[in-house]
């Protein structure tokens, strides 16, 4: 099968599967917004990325060894789930001993234990839905994803609604989903045959840690990068502000409908290209339609900012829609986060875990300088600028060590005039109509004109043609 087309077609069954969840998502901020004060979301939000944070640092990073190691042929399947499983529970023993620290925490302290469930069963739900994938399961992957969300839907109304259980009720809802999809993922895949103790094997065990153990402070770096900011905000703004900055975070999440659904599908086809002697033009070809993808649903997402910040935010008069101010700022942030996640494909494929962490060192100190210097004086406006500065830096710094690996051309013209219009925008969403929508609409549609030739190229790739011309072109690229 032509690869281009091999990537679309998993792009477009990861994609329904993210479209499902993350309008139901969006479905879910509205209701938070609604039946929970500032405070009580706000604590939530920490919490949810609290485990955000723990589920790599006790799963040792195994995400994406079994990928990596599970798409490799060379091992056996059975020992890699085996060991990441092994791996799992030993990580869940380590973090036992440490929960009585989390109670010592004045904001979730009191959940503490229940942290710890939510945990365990985040964990081993991740575990066997990235083994799935890495199986080619994709439509099972695709509709645990969906379904996991519904019912997490359907136990909010009945927790939250109903039983007017707060941040328990969030997360119970969370914790019995992602059980019930362990549940339905064992079943349907028949992991039960993939996991034994005969399958042990301590030497591909420690290749998979060889290869994971960079990630763990990656992840770290990561998550001081995403989330950290929210300390900062409480400890220096408070909880209220940090809950009107959580829902400014909601909309610049919807680009992972564009990045999710596209990045699980490219990280299978990159690893099993990885002995192309193409892969440098597969790469090139394919950034350059992801990054003009990306303008444009950015563009458009900062053109409705104000609409959409208004339906996720609570028509009693709660603060919330004061995010609409700094949302555009995040939505740019969130660009530059997806090319670091595309980049980040390299060192997967190439098994160079340890330049993913260096350079993902260098947002984590951006994001926290400038968390310090910024968020005093500006408060939430300083975290959202932080942010943005750190994704950039990182950007900027896997552009050039990423492609020492993985040579591919970059168009750096249309990089800095797509940043330049999402800039502009940014600056222009604090506008009043009509000058507000008129150049924003204005600004759109020249994103959406400038990038799209960089799409159909890519298109009639995927598309391909029958003619000898269109087949020798396919197998040139």
């Amino acid at each position: 099968m032509n690869r281009y087309k091999k990537l679309m077609g998993n792009t477009l069954i990861f994609g329904i599967g993210q479209f499902a969840a993350k309008i139901l998502g969006f479905f879910l901020v509205a209701l938070y917004t609604r039946v929970m004060a500032e405070e009580e979301y706000s604590t939530a939000d920490l919490l949810y990325n609290t485990l955000n944070v723990l589920v790599p640092l006790v799963t040792f990073g195994m995400s994406d060894a079994i990928i990596r190691f599970g798409m490799d042929k060379s091992y056996d399947p059975k020992k890699v789930y085996s060991c990441a499983c092994f791996t799992v529970l030993a990580g869940m023993i380590i973090f036992m001993l440490f929960t009585p620290l989390v109670s010592g925490n004045s904001v979730i302290g009191e959940y503490s234990v229940l942290l710890y469930i939510f945990c365990f069963f985040s964990c081993f739900r991740q575990t066997a839905s990235q083994f799935v994938r890495s199986r080619g399961y994709v439509k099972l992957f695709m509709a645990d994803g969906i379904f996991s969300t519904l019912l997490q839907f359907i136990l909010n109304l009945i927790l939250l609604l109903g039983l007017k259980m707060g941040v328990t009720g969030y997360v119970l809802s969370i914790i019995i989903s992602d059980a019930v999809s362990i549940c339905l993922l064992t079943f349907f895949a028949q992991l039960g045959k993939y996991l034994d103790t005969r399958y042990f094997d301590s030497r591909i065990l420690r290749e998979m840690l060889k290869f994971s153990a960079p990630l763990i402070p990656t992840y770290l770096l990561w998550w001081i990068t995403s989330a950290s900011d929210r300390w900062f905000v409480i400890g220096m703004v408070g909880e209220v502000e940090n809950g009107i900055y959580s829902v400014g975070y909601k909309l610049p999440s919807l680009l992972m409908l564009v990045t999710t659904m596209f990045y699980q599908a490219w990280q299978m086809s990159s690893i099993e290209e990885r002995d192309s002697r193409t892969l440098g033009k597969f790469y090139e070809n394919v950034f350059g339609a992801y990054t003009s993808l990306l303008y444009i649903a950015a563009a458009g997402l900062i053109m409705f900012v104000k609409p959409l910040t208004f339906i996720l935010a609570n028509s009693s008069g709660a603060r919330y829609f004061e995010a609409y101010q700094f949302t555009p700022i995040l939505i740019a942030s969130m660009i530059f986060q997806c090319f670091c996640q595309f980049l980040s494909s390299v060192y997967t494929t190439k098994k160079r875990s340890l330049n993913s962490c260096f350079t993902a060192f260098a947002a984590a100190a951006v994001n926290i300088l400038l968390n310090f210097l910024l968020i005093p004086k500006y408060g939430v406006w300083g975290a959202a600028i932080a942010t943005a500065s750190s994704y950039f830096a990182c950007f900027a710094v896997r552009i050039f060590d990423a492609r020492r690996f993985i040579f591919f051309r970059v168009d750096y013209k249309r990089f800095l005039i797509n940043t330049a219009a999402i800039v502009i925008m940014c600056i222009l969403s604090g506008k009043e109509p009509p000058v507000y929508w008129l150049w924003q609409i204005f600004i759109f549609l020249g994103v959406f004109v400038y990038n799209l030739d960089a799409v159909l190229r890519t298109l009639k790739k995927i598309l391909g043609r029958g003619s000898a011309k269109g087949k020798r072109q396919n197998a040139a690229t």
